[in-house]
């Protein structure tokens, strides 16, 4: 089902309300899913109802992105303050310590989650933050330039795109490796989604000194990259597993950077298999 949740954060000028959009459904231990930047929750449509058969899942609309709306005035788009916002989150909807798979942006939250033993295990998914300085300027590059050209693109172009396989690919192949794969209603919603992510400038600008360095020690981590991702290269996950000796290091063959699209049965496997 698909809900709404308002709780209070504190910040230095006193408690704020956040208000999180999410979809939840499925029987089994809770599993939070967490997108990438200028994403919406429904990036997880494709592996939803496979996680479900075993898993409660609670799939997130990040707050200023989807549906959920930006964050309050004296609350940053900062990993402290959206770890703040995650875990009382997590308490408004009475999740004590869930499985999180986050992708990108939202691997990068799930890792941090992870540092502050507020999950029980994590799944990452081309996580954010394994970057060299090089690799962060180019993808912060990339992405800023996908939001600039969704900006520019009448609405009634992108849905004449999406329509076809050819018009897919040239709306989303930044991110799926098989970009015809995605139906033409979805790309459409994640083309809007990226425009009216009202937290995508403050997110990229809070992520400039962004590099995970925590080895996680005691909890379950997997770490997931596509061959094929175009925006964080998949020589970052070798980073990864570097920085983090015990993560089990997956490789997607044929994926892209938003993986779940590309392969739904293998990325549901790894997220299933990392959740036990």
């Amino acid at each position: 089902m698909s809900a709404t949740v308002s709780f209070e954060v504190p910040t230095p000028h006193g408690p704020r309300d956040v208000t999180v959009s999410y979809a939840r459904a499925g029987r089994g231990e809770p599993l939070v899913l967490l997108h990438g930047i200028g994403h919406h929750r429904q990036a997880w449509d494709p592996v939803a109802d496979i996680l479900a058969t075993e898993r409660e899942v609670i799939a997130v609309d990040l707050p200023g992105f989807g549906a959920s709306p930006g964050l309050p005035d004296g609350l940053s788009y900062d990993l402290p303050t959206t770890n703040s916002v995650l875990g009382a989150l997590f308490e408004a909807l009475e999740l004590e310590r869930p499985h999180v798979a986050g992708n990108s942006l939202g691997g990068l939250l799930a890792l941090e989650l992870g540092r502050e033993k507020l999950v029980r295990s994590v799944t990452a998914l081309s996580p954010a933050g394994f970057w060299s300085e090089a690799e962060r300027r180019y993808a912060f590059t990339v992405l800023l330039a996908m939001r600039g050209i969704a900006q520019r693109l009448p609405l009634p172009l992108v849905e004449q795109l999406s329509r076809t396989a050819a018009g897919r690919t040239a709306l989303t192949s930044t991110i799926y490796a098989r970009p015809a794969r995605r139906s033409p209603q979805a790309v459409v919603a994640e083309t809007l989604a990226l425009v009216g992510a009202t937290g995508f400038e403050a997110t990229l600008r809070a992520g400039t000194t962004v590099r995970f360095t925590d080895d996680l020690s005691g909890l379950p981590v997997t770490v997931a990259w596509g061959t094929l991702d175009r925006i964080l290269m998949r020589r970052q996950g070798v980073r990864a597993k570097q920085l983090i000796p015990h993560a089990r290091l997956v490789r997607l063959p044929g994926c892209g950077h938003c993986p779940m699209n590309d392969d739904p049965a293998l990325v549901a496997r790894v997220i299933l298999d990392g959740s036990r």
